[in-house]
């Protein structure tokens, strides 16, 4: 008997019985479909965690400490080595990084006109800039040949205030940085009100005017929910040389300590986030403090793989139990033919091709119940994906951030979800055909014949 034959018999004999036919792959199409939602629950899960995470910054990113000097959780590294300049250019050849740059970082406070704001200010090497998702709403990025330039992130312009109004914050109207005339200081106290207080004046007496420097800006950022929205951002070498400047000017005065030796901390960005984290455990060796978003990102993906187990063991159960109905389905098949399959054995049917009739009865309704299944996860998934909208939409509220990527997906079913979902249904039902193929092997041919 050929394959053809053996296709058109198991579709003659899967008609005959259509309602249980259709009650059988009905099961099946539960379970998978069971497994498919339940599965793609936990993966949008997954994906909404990246978002979040990569929101906060670049899960390419590395963050570079010496020991002790972030002020923040590393993970483990450090010692007594030093990150100047030849250590960044270490980071910089090692496989997988894209670049590396020092970075430094102060407070500043900046005038525009009689409005003042105080300014997060990181200086990094230009050439950096375009490789670690800078991107701008206005202007340009900084280059190497600019000395007095800033570059400003998305909300610097709207927290300039007033300090001769009443209240100071809040007095301010929106500073437009690209057409102002600025200045900034390292002098924190520049432009408040002075202290009443007699002793506190005398000391002011004392003190130098604060040396102010001519900024212009060249650019202003696109919001990006991190650190970037608040921070100004300079050519590295120019600001170390006003800090070497302020740092003689403070030590004149009895102030300060010196600069210190060394960056206080580097930014390595690897090609791909998979480089992460065989890059940190290279620098770590050489006796840094590294943190970076995966960490964050790890945390999260590890609840939801449990919860992906979870919600596919679930799904599993409503599977197994269609397995079970497959199979009675085939044993039943065997009662009513077992004088079909008695008249196959005297006619010189092989047993080989008994049992592949049976088996690919099986897994006909196997296949069947997983491609509709299939079919059902996606719309259900589109409901669930509407829904969820529906309810951000109206819970959510205010402004919307145009630049703000788009909400994730509750349920998210990608193309190996689906055919690995209609292949694993199929073996089911090949599974659950095997013990009904043998029993139908074993009937005696005479006796199935004398059975009416």
């Amino acid at each position: 008997m050929n394959s053809l034959d053996l296709i058109q018999l198991a579709l003659i004999n899967f008609l005959r019985s259509k309602v249980r036919s259709f009650l059988t792959i009905l099961g099946v199409v539960i379970g998978t479909a069971a497994i498919v939602v339940m599965l793609s629950l936990g993966i949008g899960m997954n994906e909404s965690f990246k978002q979040q995470v990569s929101q906060m910054g670049s899960l390419n990113i590395i963050d570079v400490y010496v020991n002790g000097d972030n002020g923040r959780v590393s993970s483990g590294g450090g010692g007594t080595a030093v990150l100047d300049d030849s250590a960044v250019q270490a980071f910089s050849k090692m496989k997988g990084v894209d670049v590396a740059t020092p970075v430094v970082q102060t407070s500043a406070k900046l005038q525009a006109g009689k409005y003042l704001t105080y300014l997060n200010l990181i200086g990094m090497r230009p050439e950096a800039m375009e490789k670690l998702d800078f991107k701008l709403t206005e202007g340009r990025l900084i280059s190497k040949t600019d000395t007095d330039s800033l570059l400003f992130g998305f909300y610097i312009p709207q927290q300039f205030y007033n300090p001769k109004a009443k209240g100071g914050y809040g007095q301010a109207p929106h500073v437009n940085v690209m057409t102002e005339k600025m200045q900034m200081t390292f002098d924190m106290s520049y432009g408040d009100k002075k202290p009443e207080s007699p002793d506190m004046t005398g000391q002011e007496q004392n003190k130098k005017p604060a040396k102010l420097y001519k900024v212009k800006a060249i650019g202003t950022l696109a919001e990006s929910q991190s650190e970037k929205d608040w921070s100004a951002y300079i050519n590295i070498d120019q600001l170390n040389k006003w800090i070497r400047e302020n740092s003689k000017v403070q030590m004149s005065q009895g102030m300060g300590t010196g600069m210190q030796k060394g960056y206080q901390r580097a930014i390595v960005r690897v090609a791909d986030p998979k480089d992460v984290e065989p890059v940190r455990e290279k620098i770590k060796k050489m006796g840094f403090a590294t943190s970076a978003l995966t960490d964050v990102l790890k945390g999260m993906q590890n609840t939801s793989k449990t919860l992906q187990k979870i919600l596919g063991g679930i799904g599993a159960i409503s599977l197994l139990v269609a397995a079970l109905g497959i199979t009675n389905t085939m044993v039943m098949s065997i009662y009513e033919r077992t004088r079909e399959i008695g008249i196959m054995k005297v006619l010189g049917c092989e047993l080989k091709d008994i049992r592949r009739l049976f088996l690919l009865e099986a897994g006909f309704i196997g296949f069947l119940g997983g491609v509709a299944g299939v079919l059902f996860s996606l719309v259900a998934s589109y409901i669930l994906n509407k829904s969820g909208s529906s309810l951000t939409g109206s819970f959510g509220g205010g402004t919307v951030n145009p630049n703000a990527p788009a909400a994730t997906k509750i349920s998210l079913i990608p193309l190996w979800l689906m055919l690995s979902s209609i292949g694993f249904a199929t073996l089911i039902g090949l599974a659950s055909g095997f013990y009904p193929a043998r029993r139908a092997m074993k009937l005696s041919a005479l006796e199935a014949i004398k059975t009416e």
